[in-house]
């Protein structure tokens, strides 16, 4: 019993020092305290907007940077978009540019075009110029429509949480261009 006891002595008080320890001495975090610190309430934005998929023509928006492999099926399963394509206000390409959709997507289902998307929403108009929303998600692309989350932002949508909803505007089979209408519900502070 008394060798039980030494351990548990010996065992609560090492746990009581490393306890004392976290958090002061890491060389690269520090746990902060919220005391003192006052958070804004919380609120929902919603933004709708055009994003315009430019894959023909001198002047793409997106473009293949890796290519099916040999023996992939019909649909281009593994084949990765870069993109960098203009958000604007309304469907045509003329609208007003409020900002533009960069990062990738990449075609990641074998059976169906299901695209996995990982874009940052970068504003260039008005109070959220510079700030981003940061999507990251499941695109079946020929469902009527589609949601995805959004899981961040930064500037004006640091912390942000939500989801945007999908419609296809316009798609041309011919040349692949497409038009999508997207609406996103944001909570930020």
């Amino acid at each position: 019993m008394a060798k039980f006891l030494s351990f548990l002595f010996i065992f609560s008080v090492s746990l009581f020092i490393s306890a004392s320890i976290a958090g002061k001495n890491d060389e690269f975090a520090e746990v902060k305290k919220k005391k003192g610190i006052r958070y804004r309430s919380e609120k929902m934005s919603v933004f709708e907007f055009y994003w315009h998929d430019i894959v023909s023509g001198s002047n793409r928006t997106s473009m293949m940077v890796v290519p099916p492999a040999p023996n992939a099926t019909a649909n281009g399963f593994g084949v990765v978009n870069m993109i960098d394509n203009p958000l604007t206000a309304g469907p045509s390409p003329n609208s007003k540019l409020i900002g533009r959709a960069q990062g990738f997507y990449a075609l990641a289902s074998q059976e169906r075009v299901e695209l996995l998307m990982v874009m940052n929403f970068v504003f260039v108009q008005g109070k959220y110029c510079n700030s981003t929303i940061s999507v990251l998600g499941r695109n079946p692309v020929f469902d009527a429509e589609r949601e995805m989350p959004v899981i961040g932002g930064s500037g004006l949508f640091r912390f942000a949480r939500g989801y945007v909803k999908l419609k296809t505007n316009d798609f041309n089979l011919t040349t692949g261009d497409a038009v999508v209408k997207y609406t996103a519900h944001v909570l930020h502070f």
